[in-house]
């Protein structure tokens, strides 16, 4: 997610860890409201009532994704980092002869970004499938309707020890295929955009102030660099919501489900099916707003947050 040539040193995997998780946390929190907000659209029949959305309401369920936080932007840092690697290694190498030209450069660039940010995804939707299965579950349990069958969770770890007794290792991975679906896109298209993005704002940036925005810049003053860097992650984090969005809506209404609903109406076809005979397409775009107002702020504020707190790790030799 950022540039190597920026990094003024070698960056051990503490440093990832450390400043991943920094970052992770600072979108969690600015976040948390917006996504309890988008669920509760996403599995409400009806409008939800501005009354139930109090404070603390907006924030139920932000212990699984705030404790994961860490773990999923190391992960996703790494990940990304890694292929981004072995792309270089064995594909770029066979793809030499294109060295030179700027249009086949530019299409190996968007495709190597693409590829490695959808493995990237698919490896985060190891950790992050069972976290936001928790989370939906705390978040819309007090929004049932009356008479449904249900189990109330005192709190994350409840309902993680009642989900793995009564289910196992499967329940807290409902909806993982769902999952993998939606970050593959997501992910790909997030990471392919932000370098785009990013050279455009440095462009316009540049152009507004001159040379003192350069490609030379030194990245230890570089507070244009994250303005770009902070805008471009917005905007990449906005769009990325843009294509998988129905698939969240399928994922969410999958695990928000009674455990014990039987396996073939928990299909991902035959929830599409379902909610589209039921409620119309317009459905699978519910909240849609809200997702992509969420993202833009929670991945404008990783970007800066991540890159600061690793600059003053790696200057300072902090878990080196």
């Amino acid at each position: 997610m950022t540039d190597e040539t920026t990094q003024p040193q070698q960056v051990t995997a503490a440093q990832d860890l450390i400043a991943g998780g920094i970052a992770g946390s600072c979108s969690v929190i600015i976040g948390h409201p917006f996504d309890t907000y988008k669920v509760m659209l996403q599995t409400s029949p009806q409008s939800v009532q501005k009354r139930s959305l109090s404070i603390s309401r907006l924030y139920r369920g932000i212990m699984p994704p705030l404790v994961s936080a860490g773990v999923i932007n190391a992960i996703i840092f790494s990940s990304f980092g890694e292929s981004s690697r072995l792309w270089d290694e064995y594909v770029s190498r066979d793809k030499a002869g294109n060295h030179g030209n700027s249009s086949k450069q530019s299409e190996t660039s968007w495709q190597k970004s693409f590829v490695c940010g959808a493995f990237a995804g698919v490896v985060q939707a190891l950790v992050i499938c069972p976290t936001e299965h928790i989370k939906c579950r705390l978040q819309t349990q007090h929004a049932m309707p009356p008479g449904t069958s249900q189990t109330i969770y005192k709190g994350a770890f409840d309902a993680f020890d009642k989900i793995l007794s009564s289910h196992g290792m499967r329940g807290l991975f409902r909806g993982f295929g769902c999952t993998v679906c939606r970050e593959i896109p997501s992910f790909g298209l997030y990471f392919s955009s932000y370098d785009y993005v990013k050279e455009t704002v440095s462009n316009i940036l540049s152009s507004v102030r001159g040379n003192e925005f350069c490609e030379s810049i030194d990245h230890d003053s570089s507070l244009h660099l994250w303005a770009a860097s902070s805008l471009a992650g917005g905007f990449s984090g906005a769009l990325s919501w843009g294509i998988p969005y129905p698939l969240d809506v399928i994922k969410t209404k999958i695990q928000t489900l009674p455990l014990n609903t039987p396996l073939e109406k928990r299909r991902m076809s035959h929830i599409y099916r379902t909610t589209l005979d039921q409620y119309g397409w317009k459905f699978f775009f519910r909240g849609y707003g809200v997702a992509v107002l969420r993202a833009f702020p929670v991945n404008a504020i990783i970007f800066p947050v991540y890159e600061f707190t690793l600059q003053h790790l790696t200057t300072r030799n902090i878990a080196a």
